[in-house]
């Protein structure tokens, strides 16, 4: 569901509360630099009439020094806008960053498999810059344009009325309505802009991970094509985007010249009558060709707004969704001495409408290895993130067992994930040293422990090998290392955790046999004290298991 712009400005003007008195100052300053500015080029005009002999009543000398000292404040005041503007900006886009991240923690990993990531890049990189522009750039400008123009109305209406309700209609079209219109007609093309930017984001990244395939393939010649073809298609939205833009400051440009021109003829027309003095005639036209700065600003905001409101919007829609499984707090922890077992009873699960788990029920006691054996999508994997709680069972329940028989769904997340050390088929590593990837799994870890666990894996020789060691610098995604030796280190995480709990899912898919043979009987011989479930779909890795549950159609036997 689409949200309306105000609901957003709204929602973002909250996150401005806790440096609402920098925003005070921020607007002060503001309006002070653009009275200043105007009051400049009254006063020439002052200076002016005197230069014909026209008597104002104010000398030259004293416009003189009202000018240079209204050109210092304007100079100080504007500087000190931009800069506490600016502060507020960024200090929020740091806020707003670490939101997001904390909300993708929340929706991770049940609401974020299968997630576009180049569009999610693009809410954490560019769409939360694109609201800097609210911030710096829209919350101040409004305020000092409601500001400036009251003040300037009633500076209008000490010459008379009239000329203060033409200042009134000349500010509302130009500082209002023209935004507003040019921001409905073009809402839709900046939200496929900002859409369309993060799917090529997508694409190029996608591009970049299987540069080899498409290499062996003889695809790249397809995938610039179709580069192009959408980077053609942002261009073109953008474009538009621009093309609005050019035609709504013309017609700003336009309506400032037209009000102009209004009051002139206005006040002729009341000078004419007696009722104003022809120095008053002056000095209005001046000041309504002159005045226009405050709401000019919110006029030029209407393109930057759109691309705003549809980066906004996106970033809501993350900040708001809620995660299928939240994290459980202030309940219950699992005691680590007197853990005793997990059991499944009548567990049944389901992705959308398709049923994976029906009705299982495994007992899964201590000190044991459980094999579980099936074919690829019999639900396996899925059993283990139940376990883990990345997923809510749809019926039935998982048990913990210590001192007493807890569901999971009443465990502390924190205490739960320290019960357990999972490897998955695809061990992910961060760009970082192979040190440092593997002390993840125990971040006050020594060298010494990491070493350890290293030598249990099997992986100790080969990265004593490498020309760094430890310190070896793992490139994007893992590319230089083998998946056995990924997989190993995954392996190698999981022994330096030192959970109870164990829980493998393919963890020999990638290994040969010999490799295989090592790293099972590393398995056996460390995990002799732990609660261990080996899940693969080959009868192999599953001859160190105690006992072997068969899965299939989501059913155990």
């Amino acid at each position: 569901m689409r949200k309306h712009a105000i609901f957003i400005f709204l929602k973002l003007i909250k996150l401005v509360k806790p440096l609402t008195h920098i925003m005070l100052g921020t607007i002060t300053l503001g309006s002070i630099g653009y009275l200043s500015s105007i009051a400049i080029t009254i006063l020439g005009g002052y200076a002016l009439l005197n230069v014909f002999g026209i008597n104002t009543g104010i000398s030259n000398s004293s416009i003189t020094v009202t000018v240079l000292l209204l050109a210092l404040v304007l100079s100080v005041a504007k500087y000190l806008e931009q800069l506490s503007g600016h502060f507020i900006a960024f200090k929020l886009l740091a806020v707003i960053r670490d939101k997001v991240f904390g909300a993708l923690r929340r929706l991770a990993p049940a609401k974020l498999e299968g997630r576009d990531k180049g569009n999610l890049i693009s809410i954490l990189t560019s769409d939360i810059e694109l609201i800097e522009v609210f911030y710096a750039h829209t919350i101040a400008p409004v305020s000092q344009a409601i500001i400036c123009s009251a003040l300037l109305i009633a500076f209008m209406c000490t010459f008379h009325y009239t000329l203060g309700i033409i200042a009134f209609l000349a500010y509302l079209l130009v500082g209002v309505v023209t935004p507003y219109i040019n921001t409905r007609l073009g809402r839709r093309a900046g939200r496929e802009y900002r859409s369309g930017l993060g799917e090529l984001n997508s694409y190029l990244l996608e591009s970049l991970r299987g540069l080899k395939e498409i290499l062996q393939y003889g695809q790249g010649e397809n995938r610039r094509s179709e580069i192009a073809r959408r980077s053609a298609e942002i261009s073109a939205k953008n474009k538009l985007l621009k093309n609005k833009e050019g035609e709504a400051a013309a017609f700003t440009d336009l309506l400032i010249l037209g009000f102009g021109l209004i009051v002139l003829v206005t006040g002729i027309s009341l000078y004419d009558a007696g009722k104003i003095a022809l120095g008053d005639v002056v000095i209005s036209t001046i000041t309504m060709l002159d005045s226009f700065g405050p709401v000019i600003a919110l006029s030029a905001l209407s393109n930057d707004l759109l691309q705003m409101l549809a980066s906004g919007e996106r970033v809501l829609q993350i900040l708001e969704e809620e995660p299928m499984v939240e994290e459980v707090e202030g309940k219950y922890s699992l005691n680590r001495e007197k853990f005793s077992g997990i059991e499944c009873d009548k567990v049944s699960f389901a992705y959308d409408k398709e049923t994976i788990l029906d009705h299982v029920s495994v007992s899964l006691p201590n000190n044991k290895i459980i094999g579980i054996h099936g074919a690829s999508g019999s639900g396996k994997s899925t059993l283990l993130k139940l376990l883990m709680r990345f997923w809510k069972v749809d019926q039935g329940r998982i048990s913990f067992m210590d001192e007493e028989q807890t569901d999971v769904n009443l465990i502390n997340t924190s205490s739960l994930r320290e019960m357990e050390s999972y490897v998955t088929q695809d061990t992910y590593l961060f760009h970082d040293t192979i040190l440092e990837n593997i002390r993840i799994a125990k971040p006050d870890a020594t060298k010494e422990e990491i070493v350890a666990a290293a030598a249990k894996a099997s992986i100790h020789d080969f990265i004593t090998s490498l020309p760094k060691g430890y310190d070896t610098a793992v490139s994007e995604l893992g590319s230089s290392l083998s998946g056995g030796e990924k997989q190993r280190i995954g392996l190698t995480r999981a022994f330096l955790h030192n959970a109870p709990v164990l829980l493998l899912d393919e963890p020999t898919s990638n290994l040969d046999s010999l490799n295989e043979g090592i790293i099972l009987k590393a398995i056996e011989k460390e995990c002799s004290n732990k609660h261990v479930v080996l899940v693969s779909h080959r009868k192999s890795t599953l001859s160190i298991a105690d006992y072997t549950y068969e899965m299939a159609s989501g059913r155990v036997s």
